[in-house]
């Protein structure tokens, strides 16, 4: 239910104008922590992955950028 309602959140959110997608982005991937812990231990590891790529595909600048850092430090 946790997952269902920070997909809803994140798809209002994608609606809001473009200003507010940064802040608004870095409270995402702030509850998506707890909310994938919780997914993984009620319904198990596919779930669990299954909802990062979703939430992958909704946030996929911070995910472009983070991994643009990633290889500039490798």
């Amino acid at each position: 239910m946790l997952a269902g309602l920070w997909a809803l959140v994140a798809t209002v959110i994608a609606l809001l104008p473009r200003k507010t997608h940064w802040p608004s982005a870095y409270l995402l991937m702030a509850a998506l922590v707890p909310v994938l812990v919780l997914l993984w231990r009620e319904q198990g590891p596919l779930w669990a992955g299954l909802m990062l790529l979703g939430a992958m595909s909704l946030l996929r600048w911070p995910v472009w950028f983070a991994l643009r850092w990633a290889r500039r430090w490798m």
